[in-house]
């Protein structure tokens, strides 16, 4: 799972509430996935989407103990120049997942660790599930790219989030909050 960061999405706190609709959905969806059998949620620890989805995977484990988490990083250090608060949030969910790893075993030191990375997710899954609007670009635009490349020469699965399709979430709870 990835998707859009906070910023392009205009989330810079916790309690934005964007925010809680966006984890409302990502659950949603991610809930529907494991009724189809789903084991395993994959994030990279970027902010935004990708951290909300931990967050929103440890609270759904209470539910489901049989979902695991799994951060698979970049690098090694990917978090160190985040300022407190990211760190804080990031290391919250570092500490709960069930499997922690890196692609590359060293500190950041030029594109092809994103790019190898990439094509390592790619490769050891199925699919992925991305907070993505082909019209509003953000940097998640790369993997989904990367994704469609690789789509040309294996099975591989790639669901969106568009805003659409959050909207029309939104308007369905508000419609059932108000009947």
């Amino acid at each position: 799972m990835t998707g859009y960061r906070s910023y392009e999405v205009s989330v810079f706190t916790p309690d934005d509430p964007k925010l809680k609709f966006i984890k409302l959905y990502i659950k949603k969806r991610l809930t529907d996935y494991i009724n189809e059998g789903l084991e395993w949620v994959i994030i990279s620890g970027n902010l935004g989407t990708e951290l909300w989805t931990g967050e929103v995977v440890l609270e759904l484990k209470k539910e489901y103990p049989e979902l695991k988490l799994a951060m698979l990083l970049p690098y090694t250090g990917f978090q160190s120049k985040w300022n407190e608060k990211n760190q804080l949030l990031f290391n919250s969910i570092v500490e709960k997942v069930d499997y922690l790893n890196y692609t590359s075993n060293s500190d950041y030191s030029n594109p092809s660790q994103l790019k190898n990375h990439q094509d390592f997710i790619m490769r050891n899954t199925e699919g992925c599930l991305l907070f993505y609007d082909t019209e509003h670009e953000g940097k998640v635009k790369f993997y989904y790219d990367k994704a469609r490349q690789y789509q040309e020469s294996s099975v591989y699965e790639i669901d969106l989030i568009s805003f659409d399709e959050l909207q029309w979430f939104i308007t369905d709870l508000e419609e059932e909050d108000f009947n």
